[in-house]
C-alpha cells in the first residue's frame, strides 16, 4: 500500500445484513489491527444499509411525499449508531470520538478512526471521499455486498458485464448524477463526481470475502473493480 492512511467505506449491509454480524465484525477488526501494526492508519466510514432502507420505506408509507431530507437525516443517525457499534468492537484501539464532519481532522494518537454520515443529500460514500481528501489519501476502498461494478444490474440481466478496471467517467454514466435515499447503486453519484474531480482511486469489492480484502491489503491479487482517473 502506497498510503500510510487507508479510507474504507464500510457498507451497512455488512454490519447488519439481517441481524448484527458479530463474527464478520470481529474478523474485520483482526484484519485492521494487523494492518495498523505496521505503522499505518485507517479511517472507517460506516454506512446504514438495509436498516436505513426499512426505515425509509416505513416513513414513505406513513407519510406519502415526505421530503428526502427527512429520510437522509434519519439515515445519518442510523449510521451513527452503526459507527458506535464498530467503534466499540475495536475497543481502545480506536479513537473514542466518532467522525461526524469529514472535512475536519480529528486530533488523536489512535491509528483507527470510525466515522458516520454527515449531511443530508448523499450517502456515506461521499463522506468517505471527503475524508480521503481531508487526510491526503488517494485511495478509497468500498466494502459492500457486490464483487464488482457491472455495466447493468446483474440481478436483472444475466449478460451483465463486470468491470475489473474503469474510468470515473464510465462509472458516472452508470450511477447518474442524482442521489436518492436508500438507492441501490454501486457508489453514491455525488461521491463519484468528487472522486473524479479530485482524481482519486476507488476499489470496490465484496466485503463479505475478508480473505480477498486482506489480499488487497497485502498487495496480492484480489477480486474487485478499480476505478481510476483516466485524464492522466
Amino acid at each position: 500500500m502506497k498510503n500510510k492512511t487507508l479510507v474504507i467505506s464500510l457498507g451497512g449491509s455488512l454490519i447488519i445484513p439481517k441481524k448484527i454480524d458479530i463474527a464478520f465484525l470481529q474478523h474485520f477488526k483482526n484484519i485492521i489491527l494487523d494492518y495498523v501494526k505496521k505503522g499505518r492508519k485507517v479511517i472507517i466510514i460506516c454506512g446504514g444499509g438495509n436498516v436505513v432502507r426499512e426505515y425509509n420505506v416505513a416513513l414513505k408509507n406513513a407519510i406519502p411525499g415526505i421530503p428526502s431530507e427527512y429520510l437522509d437525516t434519519m439515515g445519518i443517525e442510523l449510521t451513527y449508531v452503526n459507527a458506535l457499534l464498530v467503534r466499540n468492537i475495536f475497543e481502545d484501539n480506536a479513537e473514542r470520538k466518532i467522525m461526524r464532519n469529514p472535512t475536519e481532522v480529528i486530533p488523536t494518537r489512535k491509528k483507527i478512526i470510525i466515522g458516520c454520515g454527515w449531511k443530508p443529500g448523499c450517502s456515506t460514500d461521499k463522506d468517505a471521499v471527503i475524508a480521503a481528501k481531508t487526510y491526503g489519501v488517494s485511495t478509497i476502498i468500498n466494502l459492500s455486498n457486490i464483487t464488482h461494478i457491472y455495466d447493468k444490474n446483474p440481478k436483472e440481466f444475466k449478460d451483465a458485464r463486470p468491470f475489473k478496471t474503469m474510468a470515473w467517467e464510465e462509472l458516472r454514466k452508470i450511477v447518474g448524477n442524482v442521489w436518492n435515499p436508500g438507492a441501490h447503486v454501486p457508489f453514491d453519484p455525488k461521491a463519484v463526481k468528487l472522486g473524479q474531480k479530485w482524481k482519486l482511486e476507488l476499489i470496490v469489492m465484496n466485503g463479505k470475502n475478508l480473505k480477498n480484502f486482506n489480499q488487497y491489503l497485502h498487495n496480492e491479487k484480489f477480486v474487485g473493480t478499480r476505478v481510476f482517473d483516466a485524464t492522466g
